[in-house]
């Protein structure tokens, strides 16, 4: 049995929020609480309070819940040390090498630039749980806002020696758009081909396709996979650099 438990929140359009109990001390987080309303619920479904609220970055959809539920459980604000200046009343910050805790549960930071400068991610290994933000999408990336393409590349790397059975807990159901877009870079790749219809048959029962385990996204996400010999193949870019290829999906995902 794992050491603790992950909820699934959906909020606003398509965002997801990610309501975390640990088992042993009863300790509940929520992490990027785009509104607060579906976490209220949540908690007062369950007869829990709120320990934790815990932001990747500073986007309004990953935080616009943090003061009410601030104000209504009395929770302490953990965020990214490098946006302390963009997110309001953090208790402590964090940055890639520091540990964070929920309870019992002991999490790894990573520093993941791109979406945004300051953008981090959290890896809890007890509960196999990878909090990506908007860095990594099941079949996707997130844009390019204030980073660069080599920036989420080395970003994304950084996930790809996590254990093959963690669930990437990401920020939106992005999926399916994801996969239409995906199908059109490699377009070899059977196992990327067989996921896409099984994500057509989940979105088409209105079943979440968050949470995806990292190996099915190691073996289809062509954001994951660009210095993959097939892929440089199917964009006719067999030879170049890992970054060179990155950005070429980049900026095809940008367009489609």
């Amino acid at each position: 049995m794992l050491a603790g438990d992950v909820f699934v929140i959906p909020c606003l359009s398509d965002n997801y929020t990610y309501l975390v109990r640990c088992h042993e001390t009863g300790t509940t987080a929520i992490i990027d609480p785009g509104e607060a309303a579906p976490v209220i619920k949540a908690l007062e479904d369950r007869g829990w309070s709120l320990d934790l609220v815990i932001n990747t970055h500073h986007h309004h959809d990953h935080i616009g819940g943090n003061a009410e539920l601030i104000a209504k459980y009395g929770a302490k604000l953990y965020g990214p040390r490098a946006e302390k200046a963009r997110i309001s009343g953090m208790d402590q910050t964090f940055a890639e090498g520091d540990d964070i805790t929920i309870g019992a549960l002991k999490g790894q930071v990573f520093d993941v630039p791109g979406h945004t400068s300051g953008h981090v991610a959290f890896y809890f290994p007890a509960i196999h749980a990878l909090f990506s933000g908007d860095s990594l999408f099941a079949l996707g990336c997130g844009r390019l806002f204030e980073g660069t393409p080599a920036q989420m590349w080395q970003s994304l790397c950084k996930f790809r020696d996590l254990p093959g059975d963690t669930m990437v807990y990401c920020g939106h159901e992005y999926t399916q758009s994801n996969a239409r877009f995906a199908a059109t870079i490699e377009t070899s790749n059977a196992a990327l081909k067989a996921r896409c219809a099984e994500i057509d048959d989940l979105r088409s029962r209105d079943i979440a396709t968050v949470p995806s385990r990292l190996d099915v996204e190691l073996a289809t996400n062509p954001f994951l996979r660009a210095d993959a010999p097939s892929v440089a193949g199917d964009l006719g870019m067999t030879g170049a650099n890992p970054t060179a290829i990155f950005t070429e999906i980049r900026g095809r995902k940008d367009r489609f």
